[in-house]
């Protein structure tokens, strides 16, 4: 008998995030937010999640201009690391502070769970990477934080990937250039933010010649490219960020207005997982039938207890 949610130690899903930079193929990855989304994504086939900042954050009500705190997101990284098997990467805004704050913070998600963390160059306060108005900081001093990540992992496995956001403040070739910056400073995924038309995404791939990653956000600046394109430029990764949140906010705004003008719920019930479906994700029925098994052992326990004082007694 096994309790339930026994999974992966966290080394071996560290361990298969690095072993898929080395693999062929991309690996979508999509953004989750709580742990009933990364349930979902694990159950539908997907080899890593990406924990959104931006999904994160309007899940508690709050614009993403990176005000939810470490604690907070480490928290929330925490739960959903305990309930999945599939490998994290874990949006860390501008890491919270300056290079010895992202060695904190690394520290901290990687014995949350964590497989990798994401690190962006923003000035703070840091606004969604498809604003206009927002800031790079000078490349040295995002060369300085990746450097401090990557010295502080404990294991030499966890992935640190780098973001520039420096396309839509200093142009693409900058971005370019940080990209190799950051690359040498021990960077292992180097991810272009906003790129604005599928050839700059395969220009920047035919460029730098490392593990990439795209950003299919909707409603954005970037195109959206289909994974097999991205693969054929090269991408390793393709994150889609806020994809489920806002899936999911659209389907409960339209069952609060059948609600709201019927009075039930009956029109939207084929929309509904259901019931069962439900209890399969949450594993119910292994935790109930692990319930059982306790209480059936505690009870037999007992029982020989018993017949072994009338025994003695005898």
């Amino acid at each position: 008998m096994r309790a339930p949610l026994l999974k992966k130690e966290h080394k071996d899903v560290v361990a298969e995030l690095r072993r898929e930079l080395g693999r062929p193929g991309i690996v979508l990855t999509p953004g989750v937010y709580d742990v009933i989304s990364a349930l979902l994504v694990q159950s539908m086939g997907f080899k890593a999640a990406y924990v959104s900042g931006a999904a994160v954050t309007a899940s508690l009500g709050l614009p993403d201009l990176g005000v939810v705190t470490m604690d907070e997101m480490v928290r929330v990284v925490s739960y959903i690391a305990d309930a999945v098997d599939i490998p994290l990467i874990v949006d860390i805004d501008t890491g919270y502070g300056e290079a010895l704050n992202v060695v904190r913070a690394v520290r901290a998600f990687e014995r949350a769970g964590a497989a990798g963390v994401q690190i962006e160059d923003q000035v703070l306060p840091k606004k969604c990477g498809h604003l206009s108005g927002k800031q790079v900081v000078p490349p040295d001093e995002m060369a300085k934080k990746i450097r401090a990540a990557a010295e502080a992992r404990l294991n030499p496995d966890f992935v640190i990937v780098a973001r520039t956001d420096a396309r839509g403040v200093t142009g693409f070739e900058d971005a370019v250039e940080r990209a190799k910056i950051y690359l040498e400073a021990g960077a292992d995924v180097i991810f272009p933010e906003a790129l604005e038309s599928e050839e700059e995404f395969a220009e920047f791939a035919k460029r730098i010649k490392a593990p990439l990653l795209a950003n299919m956000t909707e409603f954005g600046k970037s195109p959206l490219i289909p994974a097999k394109r991205l693969e054929e430029f090269g991408y390793k990764f393709v994150i889609f960020p806020v994809t489920l949140l806002r899936t999911a906010l659209g389907a409960m705004r339209e069952a609060l207005k059948i609600i709201l003008e019927q009075g039930t719920q009956k029109p939207i019930l084929d929309k509904m997982m259901t019931r069962k479906e439900l209890y399969e994700l949450i594993n119910y029925y292994e935790y109930e039938e692990f319930d059982r098994k306790i209480a059936e052992e505690v009870d037999k326990m007992l029982l020989g207890r018993i017949r072994l004082g009338h025994g003695q007694n005898n």
